[in-house]
């Protein structure tokens, strides 16, 4: 039989940063003035920082050229047509806004859209975009297919939208009472899982056909922060698509929505920025009005020049398919050591990260007691590896103050684009298999300070019973 040939980075390294490994005892007392929270860690100790993809990329040789461009206009810049071109050429809309990040766009068409007793249904939530929804005065309805709430479902495409749920949804209020679908192109909260092309043409034909009292059918919007991995996906395991190139694809899956937020901290390879989309001139009128109170000049949303210009070379870069083909790879590289170690993890592994499956990592903890802050807690101190909660903590509490108890109970390790090698995958995979094998000395967590909006930003714990694993917290 031949031997499957190995591929390489499809780039060279040009600099270098240094990272340091910690000493156990200096991360135990790292976690302790933490809270236990590995939002509140300082870089400085961390080795293997897997906490977001998030503005973490590493810029090109090209993108820090473009940083020397920078034209600093307060209105008007040369970035900001570099950026609108590449916008409009590359995902298709003819209206664009910058933002300092994607949630800049999500207040805007928040702000602009939504009406208090409004209904916003979208593929599984997120929790900035859904927070800023119901400030608006919306309701977030879940109407992802419920494959992706299990996370051991080999479904293809978990991040679909149930077709049923969204019209049951649209007859019962009214399309009067939708102002969009939200549409994640990848599903962040379920595990990085995509959206087939025929179910974003499926759900374009189903909202064609609601036409609202404004004479236009109901919207879709695209959250689009992870579209090209999710085009990656299309391409890779939808029939019809694996000749067709991923600047291809992200073109026509754009063209079944009527506008997107954008975070550029993730796909676009840069460190800040975003950007609102829409087909509508009065939707990017208002927004223009908008950007100026909230972010800035219409012509620089919060960013400067030199910003605009990295994410407008960016935007050219990320739909390059070698590029992209070994980014997917790596997170399948350390998902597949994980899934062979018997490790639980969500599958299919997505394009962004590898979630571990807390609630079946650490049975033995209910979900009152923070199993997958707990997992994240005890990876750092294991060895300096730094995974975020998706889990209870995530979810926060519902509109009665009642903690929200989600079916997936995960911590993400999420791999930065272009910035480690597989070496570090196999450091972080020795880690958690590891902790798997220790996992019955793990207790759960209490949380001892809560904030009253995105709690797992800031929140802080303690542990419960201060033995096994966490024998050190005596000290």
């Amino acid at each position: 039989m031949t031997r499957q040939r190995r591929t390489a980075e499809p780039y060279k390294i040009k600099a270098v940063e240094p990272i340091r490994m910690t000493s156990r005892e200096e991360r135990e007392e790292a976690i302790r003035k933490a809270g236990f929270n590995t939002f509140l860690l300082d870089s400085k100790d961390v080795y293997i920082d897997l906490l977001t993809d998030s503005g973490t990329s590493a810029m090109s040789d090209n993108q820090w050229a473009g940083m020397m461009l920078g034209d600093e206009a307060y209105a008007g810049s040369r970035n900001f047509h570099n950026l609108w071109d590449a916008v409009t050429n590359i995902y298709g809309f003819k209206y664009m806004v910058p933002t300092h990040q994607g949630r800049g766009a999500e207040h805007l068409i928040s702000q602009i859209l939504i009406r208090p007793g409004d209904y916003v249904p979208g593929n599984m939530y997120f929790t900035t975009t859904r927070e800023h929804q119901e400030r608006a005065g919306g309701t977030f309805v879940d109407v992802v297919i419920d494959e992706a709430h299990d996370s051991q479902n080999l479904h293809p495409f978990k991040g679909n939208v149930d077709l049923v749920k969204l019209e049951d949804l649209i007859r019962r209020v009214g399309p009067d009472r939708i102002p969009y679908v939200s549409i994640a192109v990848t599903v962040n909260m379920a595990g990085g899982q995509p959206v087939s092309m025929a179910n974003l043409r499926a759900v374009r034909e189903l909202c064609d056909r609601y036409v609202r009292s404004d004479g236009r059918p109901v919207r879709i919007m695209f959250d689009a922060t992870r579209c090209v991995e999710n085009a990656y996906f299309i391409q890779q395991r939808e029939e019809g698509y694996s000749g067709r190139s991923l600047r291809d694809i992200l073109r026509e899956m754009m063209s079944y929505g009527d506008g997107c937020t954008m975070s550029g901290k993730k796909d676009c390879l840069v460190n800040i920025g975003g950007f609102l989309c829409t087909n509508e001139f009065e939707v990017y009128q208002e927004a223009t009005q908008l950007v100026v109170v909230f972010e800035g000049m219409p012509s620089y949303g919060g960013l400067a020049g030199r910003d605009m210009e990295a994410m407008a070379r960016g935007i050219y870069e990320m739909v390059d398919d070698d590029y992209m083909a070994f980014r997917v790879s790596q997170v399948q590289y350390l998902g597949s050591q994980l899934i062979e170690a018997g490790v639980p993890v969500v599958r299919p592994v997505g394009g962004h990260a590898v979630f571990l499956d807390a609630r079946a990592f650490l049975d033995h903890i209910p979900q009152s007691e923070y199993p997958a802050q707990t997992l994240a807690a005890a990876l750092y101190v294991d060895s300096g590896v730094r995974g975020m909660e998706r889990g209870n903590v995530s979810a926060g509490r519902d509109k009665e103050g009642k903690e929200r108890f989600p079916k997936l109970e995960l911590v993400r390790l999420t791999i930065p684009r272009r910035v480690y090698t597989n070496n570090h995958m196999d450091v972080v995979a020795d880690s958690v298999i590891a902790l798997h094998a220790q996992r019955e000395t793990l207790g759960g967590l209490k949380m001892v300070y809560e904030p009253p909006q995105l709690r797992f930003f800031t929140s802080r714990f303690e542990p419960i019973r201060r033995e096994g694993f966490w024998e050190f917290v005596k000290g």
